[in-house]
């Protein structure tokens, strides 16, 4: 293979790498939803209630409730915090709307983000498990007003009843806290005995549908993550809900979660036996949660509810950090992250800061990359002489490539020498592309002038034409490719990719025409120096 056609492969390799995720995504049929069968004794409708574990009591003591309120006409309780304005319903008092103040909605920047949406059958729902206990199908009863967190208060509680069959109610209390997206849901049995055997849920529901502003250009994970300290992050995407062994069952540690670009809800229980979960409940809608003991006339179980801030989310729960989901790519992309973190520290502007990376990791390959540039400058030069011995040997080609391999022995010139130190590069490239991708914090933040959010497509396509202008000045300052058809399609690159990138974040935009434009320097450089030089 020679030095072009491998370059052009290369080049193909990186492209998938970067869209093939989102091909199988948009490719894949969804699997028919099922329901799952109802627990015996359940009220009918009642099969998003989760069985009590197989170690417990039966599933028929499992209770349908108190007959449920239609969704919409349910009443709602209002709660607003410096960070969030919250929805709880009074069907199972489940936290059915979360708007966060403090980030933009993907498609209307006038309007704020809608995390937990109806829109969805976004729901987060806890219920208890055990003779006469409320659920989430049971009605509770609000407080009589909006509540709102006031200026001066570091805490906001909520409290939710509904009553145990037999006497006696449970009190479901929401604490809201100021500065942050951690919620406490606190189950609190009052003047009644705890069950033998009971348990609590706490679970997450869905659609299946990606969130706005995703497409195959830019497609990322959105389905359930469940972490325990033995088998570490596990994806589960919606069609696998209830599967075997797509995921930890049992342990005594973890958390699980519904994870989306951006942003992410998830449940944390303490330390403790638990077991977790992923049901289809019909038409479209997913349940991913956890059960617990219920041991005690009390249990308090955080929800966190916000954005993937990786600095704040390993401080919260061990591996909380992972929903930022690099892959196998995350030894590289993590660290990269930590780096990128600290220039936009300094320099207090994330496009600044996506600049300097560029230049620093530039830097950092710069003895390979000179070795390549020298390479392919060489090759440059040879290149008049290989069409020669094309020409010459067209009908004898085991001669042609005879005289060829004599030709770059003769010259000291190595054919591959362009290429494999690019190909040691192709991982720190993805990473950082991934990391560009994952960047929450990146999301509203401009740069300069027409570039007002680095997280969305240049809304005038300037920095794309810009990167395709780059990549057709490096397209000739490379050696041209000897076969005709493989020279057309090298000139064709910059436009496919400008194409492509016409969609892309434009930080990502950013990034590859700064590259470009600092391997542009180093090509010419390569090129004046060789060519000066006679292959010397």
């Amino acid at each position: 293979m020679d030095n072009q056609r491998l370059i052009l492969l290369l080049v193909f390799f990186f492209s998938s790498m970067m869209l093939w995720d989102a091909w199988q995504r948009q490719g894949q049929p969804q699997p028919a939803a099922t329901a799952q069968q109802a627990p015996a004794g359940a009220a009918a409708g009642d099969a998003s209630v989760p069985p009590a574990p197989t170690s417990a009591v039966s599933a028929g003591a499992v209770p349908g409730g108190a007959q449920a309120a239609a969704p919409a006409a349910a009443p709602r309780l209002k709660v607003k915090t410096d960070l969030v304005d919250a929805d709880i319903s009074a069907q199972g008092g489940d936290l059915v709307r979360l708007e966060l103040l403090r980030h933009q909605a993907t498609e209307n920047p006038a309007e704020k983000f809608v995390l937990v949406d109806p829109a969805h059958a976004y729901a987060a729902q806890s219920g208890l498990i055990g003779a006469g206990l409320p659920n989430h199908k049971s009605v509770w009863r609000l407080p009589a007003s909006a509540l709102e967190l006031k200026d001066g208060e570091n805490e906001l509680r909520v409290a939710l009843e509904a009553p145990v069959e037999g006497g006696g109610k449970v009190v479901k209390t929401y604490v809201f806290k100021r500065g942050s997206y951690l919620i406490d849901v606190e189950h609190r049995i009052v003047d009644a005995v705890v069950p033998a055997g009971a348990h609590a849920y706490f679970q997450l529901t869905r659609d299946g549908k990606p969130p706005a502003g995703a497409n195959a250009m830019m497609s990322t994970f959105t389905g359930a993550a469940i972490y325990t300290d033995q088998e570490k992050f596990k994806k589960v995407e919606f069609g696998d809900f209830g599967a075997k062994n797509k995921h930890p069952a049992k342990a005594d540690n973890g958390w699980v979660a519904l994870v989306q670009h951006y942003f992410f809800s998830a449940w944390l229980p303490a330390n403790g036996e638990r077991e977790y979960f992923t049901r289809q409940l019909g038409n479209d809608l997913h349940a991913a949660g956890v059960i617990v003991p219920l041991t005690d006339a009390a249990l308090t179980v955080p929800l966190y509810a916000g954005p993937q801030e990786q600095d704040k989310l390993e401080q919260i729960a061990p591996g909380l950090e992972l929903v930022v989901d690099y892959g196998w790519l995350t030894f590289i992309a993590a660290p990269m992250f930590w780096v990128l973190e600290w220039i936009y520290k300094l320099v207090g502007n994330w496009g600044w800061a996506i600049i300097l990376l560029t230049v620093l990791i530039k830097g950092i390959f710069f003895p390979l990359s000179a070795a390549s540039y020298k390479s392919m400058a060489k090759m440059r030069v040879l290149t008049p002489k290989l069409m020669k011995l094309k020409e010459t040997y067209a009908d004898d080609r085991a001669r042609m490539n005879q005289e060829m391999m004599e030709l770059y022995k003769r010259e000291k010139v190595n054919p591959l020498g362009g290429c494999l130190p690019i190909l040691v590069q192709i991982p720190v490239f993805i990473a950082l592309y991934w990391v560009l991708l994952g960047t929450v914090e990146m999301r509203g933040a401009p740069w300069l002038g027409w570039i007002t959010d680095l997280s969305v497509q240049d809304p005038y396509y300037v920095l794309p034409l810009i990167m395709g202008v780059t990549m057709f000045v490096q397209t000739k300052l490379n050696p041209a490719p000897p076969d005709p058809m493989q020279a057309k399609l090298m000139l064709w690159m910059p436009v496919i990719f400008t194409g492509m990138f016409l969609f892309f974040p434009a930080g990502l935009v950013l990034y590859w025409t700064v590259n470009n434009a600092l391997s542009i320097a180093q090509q010419w450089q390569c090129n004046r120096l060789v060519e000066n030089a006679g292959l010397k």
